[in-house]
């Protein structure tokens, strides 16, 4: 597999368990918006890796990643202690399915995220193309605790009538406290948002977290008759199972 070596740049911690790190970028590195990469330590000698969403766009000097502390994850304990100028091994070919290429454009883009599922939406909500190919955008954010709302901040200074954004809490006291798939099968998120309900035929939506979110939303969209993008063509949604996750629920 193609890795190089790169050094971390700095590190966040956003909660206990939810730190964002960023990198030097490899030399000639290409990638859209919404793929990932596996990135690794070598302790004693082996590789550990993972795949993980880039939060940065492909236009960035740099390369950005979000993670979770897993405490007995075989690379995210080791990654929880990493330090500005440790060494990580990041491989350089990127892929996924939540680029702009896995759904046509439409009205409105739905991006639902449970906990660092967050990750390739940030990637896509800093990319100027993803409005081009879209009305509006709602990025639907939930996890469990008010601090695991990474980049929020952020988030909501981009915020405006084209970017909508939506976080929920599911174990403490919050303005949201639900579960953002609940708040799109029921009907109330586009209540609260003012929006027509998501229809197949005008809108899209991009799902990344929890197996369990993949799952339910999945088969939520595909009884409503939405078609997920595969081999056989581009489809209304598309989902990402290929990141570092810990259950939400």
């Amino acid at each position: 597999m193609p890795y190089t070596e790169q050094q971390v740049t700095s590190v966040r911690k956003w909660s206990d368990k939810t730190f964002s790190l960023t990198t030097t970028r490899p030399e000639n590195f290409q990638f859209k918006n919404g793929e990932f990469v596996t990135l690794g330590l070598r302790p004693e000698g082996k590789l550990i890796a993972r795949a993980y969403s880039i939060v940065s766009t492909n236009d960035a000097d740099h390369l950005e990643f979000l993670s979770i502390h897993v405490p007995d994850g075989p690379l995210t304990s080791r990654l929880a202690h990493i330090g500005e100028g440790d060494g990580i091994w990041i491989n350089t070919k990127a892929t996924g399915s939540l680029t702009l290429d896995y759904v046509r454009p439409g009205r409105h883009l739905y991006l639902l995220a449970t906990g660092t599922g967050l990750a390739p939406f940030m990637s896509l909500i800093r990319d100027p193309a993803t409005f081009e190919q879209h009305e509006r955008v709602i990025l639907l954010h939930t996890v469990r605790t008010a601090p695991e709302l990474a980049y929020r901040h952020e988030i909501e200074a981009l915020c405006n009538d084209r970017l909508r954004y939506v976080p929920t809490v599911t174990q403490e006291p919050f303005e949201v406290c639900r579960r953002g798939a609940d708040l799109f099968r029921s009907g109330e998120l586009t209540e609260m948002l003012g929006l027509p309900a998501p229809e197949p035929e005008h809108d899209r939506v991009m799902l990344c977290g929890n197996p369990h979110m993949n799952q339910e939303m999945t088969d939520h969209l595909e009884d409503k008759g939405w078609v997920m993008t595969n081999y056989k063509g581009v489809g209304n949604f598309t989902v990402e199972k290929a990141f570092v996750l810990a259950k939400e629920d």
